[in-house]
């Protein structure tokens, strides 16, 4: 055999062992991971904290508590002047609180769904009566109803009290009776003496009207 058919044949088999060991690498070498992709970020909104105000009585003589600041703000302040409280009265008529001026006064803002109004309302009836001859006028004032309910509502439990029906909110906003019911009590110059939200007993019922009938003994 020539030198040149050694030398070829040396190459070619050169070649196919560098093929061989290059597949080798390929087949079995470490193959590099490729990078995690990150998971996505939730970005969830920050949820602010739920504030429900307390709403508690209004404590004799003292400054009236804050309620819910759904629009009318504050219950009116003892020792403030009583707003002017005109409205149709169930059955005909009118009811103005300047009339009664000379007078201790009453005044209730309620609502024929309210359970403590129903409990309330005989109790306040027979106040009513038993201090009428005392010079007492007791006003009641429902708020944003229908008259016929209104009236079926206070015949079922025989109400002798005078009915105002504030079909608007009017005499409520202007009252600041956020919260239904609510209690007023204001004396015969037309000055609030005294104030509470609804769902009370006769004690303190007897203490509100204490505080506008100076001179009379007031029992529940």
């Amino acid at each position: 055999m020539s030198s040149r058919v050694i030398v070829a044949s040396g190459l070619v088999a050169g070649l196919l062992v560098g093929t061989a060991g290059w597949a080798a690498l390929v087949a079995f070498g470490p193959v590099a991971s490729p990078s995690p992709t990150p998971a996505p970020s939730l970005d969830l909104p920050t949820l602010p904290p739920s504030a429900t105000p307390a709403v508690s009585a209004v404590v004799s003589g003292s400054a009236a508590p804050s309620v819910p600041a759904s629009g009318s703000g504050a219950i009116l302040g003892v020792g403030e002047p009583a707003p002017a409280l005109r409205v149709p009265q169930l059955g005909g008529g009118t009811i103005d609180l300047a009339t009664l001026r000379g007078k201790p006064v009453w005044v209730y803002f309620m609502a024929t769904w309210c359970p403590s109004c129903r409990d309330e309302l005989p109790v306040m009836n027979g106040l009513a009566a038993r201090y009428g001859k005392d010079g007492l006028v007791v006003l009641v004032v429902d708020v944003r109803e229908d008259e016929a309910q209104v009236a079926g509502f206070t015949s079922s439990l025989n109400l002798a009290m005078p009915v105002g029906l504030d079909a608007d909110g009017s005499a409520q906003q202007a009252w600041r009776a956020a919260v239904l019911p609510v209690h007023f009590w204001v004396d015969k110059d037309g000055i609030v003496r005294d104030a509470a939200l609804g769902g009370i007993g006769p004690d303190a019922m007897a203490t509100g009207l204490g505080r506008v009938m100076p001179g009379v003994k007031v029992t529940p």
